[in-house]
């Protein structure tokens, strides 16, 4: 029997979670990606039921009654609700591997959790991943995954750095021979994006929007840089002096000046995670480039905004939304990488 079978057995059942803030994504061993959903739960809580997960939660929102709310059972890239969370984590897991639910088998997992994480905080996502149905449950840190999932050579002695910018945190680590040397976890990232557009607007316009609108607008004509031919949207909200409903038209400089802070702040992040690496190691970043992942990762500019304010070479990875299950699913198919530097078992 090989070092794998021993290690997880040969149920076929084994699989990667990325337990994001904004969306869970799960990749079972030979299969690849099942599930790329929303981590939102709408919950009855009158009969302290879930109505619905992920996708169809979303598809709730604007819709439901007064007792029946929408929850995000992550916040900032760990549980916040341990229930809600394992309701969620139960739900994806049984839609992933439905022969194996209605057998009984369970499942071994990988979950990735955020590299400045609390015990207690690996503890509450070992713990929902255990309650919601796994036989055996393994952490690895955020920014291994994603730069095993983005094909970094983690294992030479060479410094390479990854920034993932997810929904709520933005992990950025350097890493070498197979070791993180040196990170920093932030608790802001993408929804900080969506959050900042709404509050300019509404400081600006005079109009209230959601954060989902926000995104949309973040997404379309939001960047970091300047662009070559600025371009503008039209958004509908609710006007905060009359309540009635309003267009206005907002140019993509606005949405730049809008994400200026949550942008520095990153940025800042980057360069306090330099300071604190090795001076041999920062030679090889400034030579091979710092790689950007993750939803945030996409904003445009946000690599030629980092080349500019840091002097170093920056790329967005061609698979930056993916990169972290995919990490993930790598460890589960290498007994190579099952090694105590990358993982923890609970």
């Amino acid at each position: 029997m090989s070092f794998r079978d021993k290690l997880f057995g040969n149920s076929g059942s084994d699989m990667a979670i990325d337990l994001g803030t904004a969306n869970t994504l799960v990749s079972v061993l030979g299969q690849g990606i099942v599930i790329n959903e929303p981590s939102l739960v709408v919950i009855d809580q009158n009969e302290s039921r879930v109505l619905a997960v992920g996708a169809a939660a979303r598809d709730m929102l604007g819709s439901t009654s007064e007792h029946v709310v929408a929850v995000r059972p992550l916040k900032d890239g760990v549980v916040a609700d341990f229930d809600v969370t394992e309701a969620m984590l139960r739900y994806f897991m049984e839609r992933a591997q439905p022969n194996h639910s209605r057998l009984g088998a369970k499942p071994r997992v990988v979950v990735c959790v955020p590299s400045g994480v609390t015990s207690l905080e690996k503890r509450a996502v070992f713990e929902a991943a255990i309650t919601a149905g796994a036989r055996q449950a393994f952490l690895i840190e955020e920014p291994m995954a994603a730069a095993i999932g983005a094909g970094l050579p983690v294992d030479n002695p060479m410094g390479t750095m990854i920034v993932d910018i997810g929904g709520g945190t933005t992990e950025i680590a350097v890493i070498s021979a197979g070791g993180i040397v040196s990170s920093t976890s932030v608790r802001f990232a993408g929804d900080a994006f969506d959050a900042a557009v709404v509050q300019y607007v509404k400081r600006h316009f005079g109009v209230a929007i959601d954060e989902r609108t926000a995104e949309e607008i973040k997404i379309v004509i939001g960047s970091a840089a300047p662009l070559v031919e600025e371009v503008d949207v039209e958004v509908r909200g609710r006007d905060l002096a009359s309540g009635s409903l309003r267009t206005v038209r907002i140019e993509s400089e606005d949405v730049r000046d809008a994400l200026e802070e949550p942008v520095e702040r990153i940025f800042r992040a980057i360069k306090d995670t330099l300071v604190e690496t090795p001076s041999d190691l920062v030679n090889d970043i400034v030579e091979y480039g710092i790689t950007l992942t993750g939803g945030g990762a996409l904003l445009r500019g946000l690599d030629e905004r980092l080349r500019q304010e840091i002097g170093v070479p920056a790329h967005v990875s061609e698979t930056a939304l993916i990169n972290v299950v995919e990490g993930c699913a790598r460890v589960l198919e290498s007994p190579d990488f099952l090694d105590q530097s990358y993982m923890q078992q609970k």
